[in-house]
């Protein structure tokens, strides 16, 4: 296992231990950096109107879209770590 992949993983880990909730931007921010860097690119269907978690969730992620998975991994890292 690669450092950044161990450094991701950890980071992870303590992104469920963070003393504050973090904003809804910020979280979203999380997921979709999570997403990139865990399955790439987003290619699921975009959500309905009526599904609006789903459809912010979604655009946060399609946001990153070309982004490598190791770029999104360190991103990940360090947005964690400022937050701790």
């Amino acid at each position: 296992m690669s450092d950044l992949k161990a450094k991701f993983e950890a980071a992870v880990a303590n992104s469920k231990k963070l003393t504050e909730r973090p904003d809804n931007a910020t979280l979203l921010k999380i997921y979709a950096l999570y997403k990139q860097a865990s399955t790439g690119d987003n290619t699921e269907k975009k959500p309905g109107f009526g599904d609006m978690v789903g459809r912010a969730k979604w655009d946060a992620w399609n946001g990153f879209k070309g982004t490598s998975a190791n770029d999104a991994m360190q991103q990940y890292i360090d947005l964690i770590e400022s937050l701790s």
